[in-house]
């Protein structure tokens, strides 16, 4: 076994560490408050080569591996968690699908964009009504001469605004009361879709979280993507590759809180000595350091487990499961230690903590990790 990174490894981690100290981090409180998608970011990243990063070249990919992905959402969540999600959903949800189940066809046409930085990635599963219950979709696709006739709603939907294409689940027909779920590539510019303004959240200010409606929107037959009544198991292992993403960003957000407040320690002091020397502080801060290696190795495993090519449901949902409700319980002893301080915006850990709570409800909740796990091990 080998825990060391490659040099090719470390070279990327040296790089997106440099770029998120010095173009993401010192806009992030700002953003925070405003709200303002970090368009200029992404910008500098699509110019960086690195929007594609696990794609193939030959669609303008950077041909690398899961585990440089998982760098790169790790160091720019550390620096802004909005930037990670972006980052992580674009390619993870956005480009990945039409990457594993697209035509050669479509892969020029969708694929290519979001790998040059022209467009970012989104993808349309949860609905106002099927959210841990995804096989709850509405959203119908209906067919009609060469084309398919799409209605419907969905929501929670990163990046929509900044999508040229995005791909969603929708009924295509039924059989008694079961249905026949596909996936199609719907054209962000498609007549009779609207994006609506970005919701007001609890966190991640700056990423773009949107509903899109679909009214009688009409596609080509051959944006379908991959097999008929296959869009629910293609969109199943999506989300396998989301979770590692949403547990990079957990890792990512933990070690901003616990290297922020290991500092803090340090400099403040109470009755007459540093907060770091009395013990109950530095078991709080060991049991940070300790949580946020755990969750980094079970993050790197479900990577490493995907790159090879073996089974990593499981890993996935374990890494996802276990990083968020760590990088929860970092952010709020981060705070605890913080004291006054913590609870003020400018100290940013409040922030943190803001951020990560979504980590425990995106591309699956909790719960549904346990779901998933005990179907994995056989319950």
């Amino acid at each position: 076994m080998d825990f060391e990174l490659s040099d090719e490894h470390r070279m990327l981690q040296k790089m997106m560490r440099e770029f998120a100290d010095a173009e993401v981090a010192p806009g992030a409180i700002e953003r925070d408050r405003t709200g303002v998608f970090p368009e200029d970011i992404f910008k500098k990243l699509g110019e960086l080569g690195v929007l594609g990063l696990p794609f193939p070249e030959e669609y303008g990919g950077g041909g690398a591996d899961t585990i440089s992905f998982v760098i790169a959402v790790e160091e720019l969540s550390r620096a802004c968690g909005s930037t990670g999600i972006t980052y992580s959903a674009h390619i993870s949800l956005g480009g990945a699908p039409i990457h594993m189940f697209g035509t050669e066809e479509q892969k020029r046409k969708y694929l290519v964009p979001l790998c040059t930085g022209e467009a970012l990635g989104a993808f349309g599963l949860t609905e106002p009504g099927a959210g841990s219950d995804a096989g709850g979709t509405e959203t119908s696709a209906v067919e009609d001469g060469g084309e398919w006739v799409i209605n419907g709603t969905k929501c929670f939907i990163t990046n929509a605004s900044y999508a040229r294409a995005i791909p969603i689940t929708a009924v295509t027909g039924r059989r008694g009361s079961k249905k026949e779920i596909s996936a199609i590539i719907v054209p962000a510019d498609a007549e009779g879709l609207t994006i609506s303004e970005p919701y007001e959240k609890m966190g991640l200010h700056a990423s773009n979280t949107t509903e899109i409606h679909l009214e009688n929107v009409r596609v080509p037959k051959e944006n379908l993507l991959g097999r008929r009544g296959e869009g629910f198991k293609q969109f199943l292992a999506t989300l396998d590759g989301g979770r590692i993403g949403i547990g990079a960003m957990a890792v990512g957000i933990a070690q901003a809180a616990y290297e922020k407040t290991l500092r803090y320690a340090k400099i403040r002091r109470q009755f007459g000595t540093s907060l770091s020397k009395f013990q109950a502080i530095q078991f709080k801060l060991a049991d940070m350091a300790m949580k946020i290696e755990l969750a980094r190795l079970m993050v790197y495993k479900a990577a490493w487990l995907k790159d090879n090519g073996k089974n990593f449901s499981k890993e996935a949902a374990m890494c996802k499961l276990y990083a968020s409700e760590a990088c929860m319980e970092i952010c709020r002893e981060a705070i605890q230690i913080h004291g006054g301080n913590g609870y003020m915006r400018e100290y940013e850990v409040e922030r943190y903590l803001r951020d990560a709570k979504l980590l425990e409800i995106g591309e699956g909740t909790s719960e549904v990790q346990r779901m998933v796990i005990a179907r994995e091990i056989g319950c």
